[in-house]
Order: structure tokens, then C-alpha cells, then sequence
């Protein structure tokens, strides 16, 4: 959907990314898959490249399930600096090299405007993460590039900070653009953060971005993961971003998180029968 489709006044905080009445709502294409459309769109991989063996093992398994996008962080911002904070370039290289022997299209993040430029060249969907969510240097930069883009919501935003959030990304020209969910911060703590599922269609009555999920980021528990994940469908989320690794317990980041091989391939068949089930009742 472009930004000419929209009617809006000067006064409106949303000109570009919210709903008018008879708007479209629009569907983004990464890799060939559409996101934002009746079916549901899944991107699977570690938190973090690791090696060659580690992305290509995981990258085999998911292809096989039909899944086409491949999500690692080869930038790692971390809570600690002293936590593993990615293979950089070394990382990128690793993930082209999956983009090409597996055609998975690549879901990975930028972290700052010095790296931004590189990781436009290998990635097929640039992620902006939670924490870099109201860097508005990122975000502008990110709205000059060609790439379509995946904002993801700040831990502590309400829903109207992470749309203005997406305005700057859309005001710059970037109209592909990809909203999600991953967790805020609350009081429980039986869980990293507290998905909001409830956000999910709150942004969509309001905005005609495509919003997915991401659980593994919200749980930080791989036994929440999946009735995690399988709510964020049923509440109508266009897709979800899961992580999954061959051997989660030697993970270099967040391997409790991680889903076995197993488990994706459960998550994959469970999540595409419930958007299916819902895309008939529409």
C-alpha cells in the first residue's frame, strides 16, 4: 500500500500508517512470501549465528518444513556487554551463504546506522529490535532503504508510541513495513515479558500494517512458546518469528527459548491449521 492511498489531514499523528474507513490493508512480499495476507507467513532460526554447521543444520530442517524465512542475528544487542554479541560480518557472510544453498529469504537485524548498510545487502527483511524501537537516527534510515522492514514494539511502549514508532519509518518512503509484537514488560514473572496479544488486533482495527508475533522473544521459555505462538494466530496475527535450534542447552544466546526440531515442526502444521480455520470463517 503506498502512502498516496491515504486520505488524511495534516493534524492526523498517523497520516501514513493508519486505517481510513475504505483503505486496504496491505500485504508485504519478503522472498516471495506474503505477509499480511490469508496465509500465515513464518520465519524460524537461532537467536544468533553461530557457525556454519549450526546455521546450516537449522536451515535444512526448516526448508524441509516449508518454511522459506530464515531468522538469525549476526548483531546482537545484549543486556550485558559481556554476553555474546554476534559474528558481525563474519555472521552476515554465513547467513548469504544459507540464502543461497537453502532460497530462505533472510530475517535479520540492524543495530546501529555504522552496520546498517551491510546488513541491507544480505538481508531480505531488515529487523529494527525492542530496544532500538524509538531510535529515530535507525528509524530514518531504515525508511530511506528499499528493504522491507519488521519494527519490532520497545518493551515498554503503548501501541500509539510503537505506530508513531512505524510513522517515521513511512514518512521517510519506506511503505514496507511489518509491525511486532514481542513482549512488554508487566509485573509477572513467570515469563521474560508478557506477550500482548490483545495488541495484535488493536493495531490492526487501527492501522493497515501487517502485524506478526514473536513468542520466543516474550516467553523467554520454550515450554510457553507454542500455545504462545498459536494464541498470537488465533488473535490474528499475520505471522510469527520463532526461534529453534539443533541443540538449544549449547546455544551462545538465549537457548532456553529455543524450540527443538521436533517442536518447530509442531508449531508449523498446529499455527498454519489455525489461520486456515480462521481464513474460512472470514
Amino acid at each position: 500500500m503506498s502512502s498516496s492511498a491515504r486520505v488524511s489531514s495534516a493534524n492526523d499523528p498517523l497520516r501514513l500508517a493508519g486505517l481510513d474507513g475504505g483503505a486496504a490493508r496491505s500485504v508485504i512480499e519478503v522472498h516471495g512470501v506474503p505477509i499480511g495476507g490469508p496465509e500465515l507467513a513464518i520465519a524460524g532460526g537461532p537467536c544468533g549465528v553461530e557457525s556454519r554447521d549450526q546455521v546450516f543444520a537449522v536451515a535444512r530442517y526448516i526448508a524441509e518444513a516449508g518454511v522459506r524465512l530464515f531468522r538469525a542475528g549476526a548483531f546482537k544487542p545484549r543486556t550485558n556487554p559481556y554476553s555474546f554479541q554476534g559474528l558481525g560480518p563474519e555472521g552476515l557472510e554465513l547467513l548469504r551463504l544459507v540464502k543461497q544453498e537453502f532460497d530462505l529469504g533472510i530475517v535479520t537485524e540492524a543495530t546501529d546506522l555504522d552496520s546498517f548498510t551491510d546488513v541491507e545487502r544480505v538481508a531480505d527483511l531488515i529487523q529494527i529490535g525492542a530496544r532500538n524501537m524509538q531510535n529515530f537516527a535507525l528509524l530514518r534510515r531504515a525508511g530511506k532503504s528499499e528493504k522491507p522492514i519488521l519494527l519490532k514494539r520497545g518493551q515498554g511502549a503503548i501501541v500509539e508510541e510503537w505506530l508513531s514508532a512505524a510513522e517515521y519509518i513511512l514518512s521517510e518512503g519506506n511503505s514496507r513495513l511489518i509491525l511486532c509484537e514481542r513482549g512488554i514488560r508487566t509485573w509477572s514473572n513467570h515469563a521474560r515479558y508478557t506477550l500482548d496479544v490483545s495488541a495484535i488486533p488493536a493495531v490492526k482495527a487501527m492501522s493497515h500494517l501487517p502485524v506478526i508475533a514473536d513468542p520466543s522473544h516474550a516467553t523467554g521459555r520454550r515450554d510457553l512458546v507454542i500455545p504462545c505462538a498459536l494464541a498470537g494466530v488465533a488473535a490474528g496475527a499475520d505471522g510469527i518469528l520463532v526461534e529453534t535450534h539443533c541443540q538449544p542447552s549449547n546455544a551462545l544466546s538465549d537457548g532456553q527459548q529455543a524450540l527443538l526440531p521436533d517442536e518447530f515442526l509442531a508449531l508449523v502444521s498446529q499455527a498454519k491449521k489455525i489461520k486456515g480455520y480462521l481464513h474460512s470463517m472470514a
